[in-house]
């Protein structure tokens, strides 16, 4: 079948049937034929089943006359007029090649058949227009039009009552009358903030609405009070998170987590809450490190190209040249495509990775052009500062410090030219001598951490001096292993801090001996590394790994003495007390007790031998070395340690999981070897890696080239990250009528349970109509135009309007009968509150919630099995544990293993781009909201709460719970029944009763 593919859509198919018998073609039929009476008859009963409207395979026609006679845009004509016997049509039905013969499966064409159309073709294959089938211009859709502001239908209210009554009064319908104020403020809270009203802000709200002209007002202050809360972040960043598919694990089969992903949560709370303008919004989670240099924002925000599920083995188990590395690789920058095109432009582009979209104007070439944009990004760790000056000093540090160290090499290769072949020679005779002081490794040669999956897992070990003792010196010895062929410096830390305190546990502000933390410090083998202490004083010295060593697919800290002198030379840590954060003790071997016990590599077994080698060494160095060359090599070390001592005092760079070059190692090398150098992105003929063509050229998509070209004026030599500019910037242009609908349509969503259009991924012709097209234009160039890209400012507009007020009572009208599914919105939605608003309302009722901003996540579940493919297990977990009462946002999110309470509950699936949740109902639910763990717990603590604030008094108590739970007191019947079962039952067992009603 490929093969086949390929001649019917190449312009060598002619060439190729040249090499075929035509000896053995059909006779051409003697008399005349017409198209219409005998020729489209054939074609209609052999080729348009699959060459017609509704398969076009090979994306070729065989009902309409412009694509059959031509080949269409990008194939060579399969039909030769006045050449029968070398149009590759007559050679395909002719079979004369039996592997392409056509059709493939369907019976054979007759000879008089054959024979009648090459006829046909003899005589010009003249097709009359009439009989040719119409081509649906796919350009021709709503979502790909220009935006131009409608203008408002004449009527009461603000502009979206205006346009929504207009689409009812078509009907002979009208608004329902306005929501009572409980349920507006319970609305607009839980939209806003995703948290109930307290029983106070409820009855000042409606207490200020029965007042005359009061109503408005103090909605209108509700309003502006919620937008201004902290509370408004939290709430819609879960609705934008969905959409990416954000998670705190990597998803696929090992599912280990990704430690610093929540930077690029908090950016997306805090942008919303800043109310960022949202054309900078986008930008930054695209190219914000290019557009917006030395910007903490520009960096976290990259966090949105990460942020869905990564192929850990296939991206560092494989090689990126293997077939399972590259196909790792391709799907991940799909992902990439799929979430930026989805997201901001509603558009399913990753339907033409295969073959040209289908349904939509979206070829092959658009995808691999955006799958160009992103490639030589990856998703890793990326360090960044959250000071911008600190951000600016640490650039100029770094690029003199880049400078440095290459003059350091030039004056190396300068001194090893100097000092002749001796040189070499005895360096090798040093690494020589330190593998033989290694061989036959005793047990008490080190001590070992635990083993971790992640290199940024922090570690320390200390040593207890004893007493508070002045330092001259550290030094640090590495360990000897033959594990999976390391050898020499196994476990020594990539990057560590080295500190002394008279404070065990290293509070305050403890003194800094040797800070190797920002730059990977080189593998120093088993020889001493010594750290000047100068004098610095404390009884207790710890080293702090921030970067472990790597093993073989993990990460580990070892070492086999630590030694610290006293300012009269004696080893004060010799035989102290040692204790760690952990280790994988198997006595003798890796005990604490070895990292002071004197025993290591270099002290036995060739130690004098090595030191009179490098006292040869640097002996013929300094003979090597002119006076010039030495002033200048002290210089250029002078200046390197100042530079990286100013680095080391800057305050540490934080770290998010995001889109950038990767530096790597091993399989998982990333473009940062290469400078950042995008990776060559082919034509992928069927979507196969096996399969590359042309090698593809960064652009958007080009369907709306009549009023934005998508093609990017690029360099060729440009830098990556403009190509990711010039697509942030094709997303953000005025002109892209798609982004504007598409954010417009979003938030409307979230108001109303449904968008104007209920397909808010898909803006193509297998998405749903708006039913409000012009409101959704007026919308989105009103918040474009007037609004200043503003999300605050659009959620007002549509939060005052009648619409949004409606109550969502059916009427007794014969509404329901016309519009049953209510799409012209004659009253609002009722809707389900999503898991997180259920989680954190619990909390919020029961008064344990902790609104703790940001920060890692909290985690309800413990894991298992660490170390290769971890199990979350949530039944494990304590739900008294009050790191878990806080704010659902923040809470850390596994892909494969998702919670129980919130998936019953219908949370989002991390692992897919969800722009709409589902509200199922089901009796798992109700047996969920009545007998998980959590809401155990909490109704315990919610009646713990009503006895402290309400009394002794039963009443007094169901009362209050109704309050605070739903907004309202309890009616007399309600309070009386639920007395008589607290009397029976227990006041925890009546709130259990109480989280599960409806109504809450």
């Amino acid at each position: 079948m490929i093969r086949y593919l390929f001649i019917l859509t190449s312009i060598t198919a002619v060439t190729q049937a040249a090499a075929v018998d035509l000896s053995k073609l059909p006779p051409t039929a003697g008399q005349s034929v017409d198209f219409v009476r005998d020729i489209q008859p054939i074609l209609e009963q052999a080729c348009v089943k699959c060459h017609g409207l509704e398969k076009q395979k090979s994306e070729y026609r065989l009902d309409v006359k412009s694509i059959a006679l031509t080949g269409g845009e990008n194939h060579a004509p399969n039909i030769v007029p006045g050449k029968s016997a070398e149009s590759p049509l007559i050679q395909f039905v002719a079979g004369l090649d039996p592997d392409m013969l056509m059709p493939p499966k369907d019976p054979a064409l007759k000879p008089e058949q054959i024979g009648m159309l090459r006829r046909w073709i003899d005589d010009g294959a003249v097709w009359p227009d009439e009989a040719s089938a119409k081509v649906m211009d796919k350009k021709d859709w709503w979502s790909l039009k220009p935006i131009v502001k409608p203008a408002v239908p004449v009527g009461e209210g603000n502009a979206i009552d205006a346009f929504i009554s207009a689409r009812l009064k078509e009907k002979g319908l009208v608004m329902a009358q306005a929501a009572d104020a409980r349920t507006l403020i319970r609305r607009v809270y839980f939209d806003l903030t995703g948290l109930p009203p307290s029983p106070a802000e409820v009855e000042a709200f409606v207490a200020e609405s029965d007042t005359p002209h009061g109503h408005h007002n103090a909605y209108e202050t509700l309003i502006d009070k919620l937008l201004k809360s902290p509370r408004y972040g939290e709430r819609w960043a879960r609705h934008w998170l969905d959409v990416v598919h954000y998670g705190d694990t990597h998803g696929y089969d090992k599912d280990q987590p990704r430690p610093n992903a929540w930077p690029y949560r908090d950016y997306v709370i805090r942008a919303l809450n800043e109310d960022k303008p949202y054309a900078r919004f986008v930008q930054e989670q695209i190219a914000g490190d290019m557009l917006f240099p030395g910007t903490a924002d520009g960096i976290t925000a990259l966090g949105f190209i990460s942020a869905g599920p990564w192929d850990f083995i296939g991206h560092a188990e494989v090689p990126e040249e293997k077939i399972d590395g590259k196909i790792a690789r391709h799907l991940d920058r799909d992902d990439m495509v799929a979430n930026s095109i989805g997201t901001f432009v509603s558009t399913t582009v990753q339907c033409a990775q295969c073959h040209n979209h289908k349904f939509d104007p979206i070829s092959q070439d658009d995808y691999y052009s955006l799958q160009a944009v992103f490639a030589a990004v990856d998703r890793a760790d990326k360090q960044y500062d959250v000071d911008p000056v600190i951000s600016a000093r640490r650039a100029v540090l770094a690029v003199r410090k880049k400078e440095l160290e290459a003059r350091e090499v030039a004056i190396s290769e300068q001194v090893t030219k100097a000092a002749g072949p001796d040189l070499p020679k005895l360096l090798n005779d040093i690494k020589e001598a330190e593998k033989a002081a290694s061989q036959g490794v005793r047990p008490e040669y080190g001590w070992h951490s635990g083993i971790e999956p992640m290199q940024e897992t922090r570690k320390w070990v200390q040593v207890d001096l004893g007493k508070s003792v002045q330092l001259d010196h550290v030094a640090l010895a590495g360990v000897w292993d033959d594990f999976n062929g390391i050898g020499a410096g196994f476990g020594f830390p990539v990057r560590f801090r080295i500190e002394v305190s008279d404070d065990p546990e290293f509070g305050g502000e403890p003194v800094v001996i040797a800070a190797h933390d920002l730059v990977d410090y080189p593998n120093p083998g088993t020889a001493p590394q010594t750290f000047e202490a100068k004098g610095k004083m404390g009884r207790h010295l710890r080293l702090t790994a921030t970067k472990l060593a790597p093993r073989q697919k993990d990460f580990i800290f070892a070492l086999s003495e630590l030694q610290a002198y006293d300012v009269a030379g004696k080893n004060v840590a010799l035989g102290a007390a040692v204790t760690s954060a952990d280790s994988i003790e198997a006595p003798v071997r890796w005990t604490r007790k070895n990292l002071t016990d004197g025993i290591y590599p270099a002290a036995t077994g060739g130690g004098a031998q090595l030191v009179a080698l490098r006292s040869q060494r640097d002996a013929l160095i300094a003979k090597a070395l002119d006076e010039p060359t030495k002033l200048a090599r002290a210089a250029n070390a002078a200046a390197l340690e100042a530079i990286t001592k100013d680095l080391a005092q800057l305050p540490a760079e934080q770290v998010v999981f995001a889109g950038t070059v990767h530096n790597g190692t091993g399989n998982f090398r990333g473009t940062g070897g290469n400078g950042g150098k995008p990776r060559a992105i082919h034509f992928l003929a069927r979507g196969q890696v096996t399969m590359p063509g042309r090698e593809i050229q960064p652009a958007a998509l080009s369907v709306l080239n009549d009023q934005l070209p998508g093609r990017f004026e690029l360099a060729p030599d440009a830098p990556e990250g403009e190509r990711r500019v010039a697509l942030a910037r094709w997303i953000t242009d005025p002109r892209n009528p798609l982004t504007w609908r598409s954010i417009a349509n979003r938030v409307w969503l979230y108001h109303f349970g449904r968008g104007i259009v209920e397909t808010p991924n898909d803006f193509g012709r297998m998405g749903m109509l708006p039913t409000h097209p012009e409101l959704l234009d007026w919308l989105a160039v009103h918040f474009r135009d007037e609004l200043g890209g503003s999300l605050k400012k659009l959620h007002k507009l549509i939060l005052i309007s009648a619409a949004y007020r409606q109550s969502s009572a059916i009427r007794s009208d014969k509404a329901e009968e016309i519009d049953n599914g209510n799409s012209l919105l004659w009253r609002q939605n009722r809707r389900k509150l999503e898991a997180e608003a259920v989680h954190d309302a619990v909390l919020s009722v029961s008064g344990k919630l902790d609104l703790t901003p940001g920060g890692p996540g909290w985690r309800d579940f413990v894991v298992q099995f660490p170390e290769h493919s971890p199990h979350y297990q949530y039944d494990l977990a304590d739900p008294n544990d009050p790191a878990t009462w806080r704010r659902s946002i923040y809470r850390f999110i596994v892909r494969s293993q998702t919670q129980p309470f919130m998936t019953v509950l219908d949370c989002a699936d991390p692992s897919m781009r969800v722009d709409k949740r589902n509200e199922s109902v089901s009796p798992s639910q109700a047996l969920t909201m009545l007998n998980n763990g959590f809401m155990i717990a909490q109704s315990s603590h919610f009646a713990e709460r009503l006895k402290a604030d309400a009394g002794q008094d039963v009443g007094a108590q169901i009362d209050l719970a109704y309050r605070l739970a739903t907004g309202r007191p309890a009616t007399l019947q309600e309070k009386s029944q639920l007395t008589v079962f607290t009397q029976k039952h227990g006041l925890v067992n009546a709130c259990r009763v109480i989280f599960n009603l409806n109504e809450f």
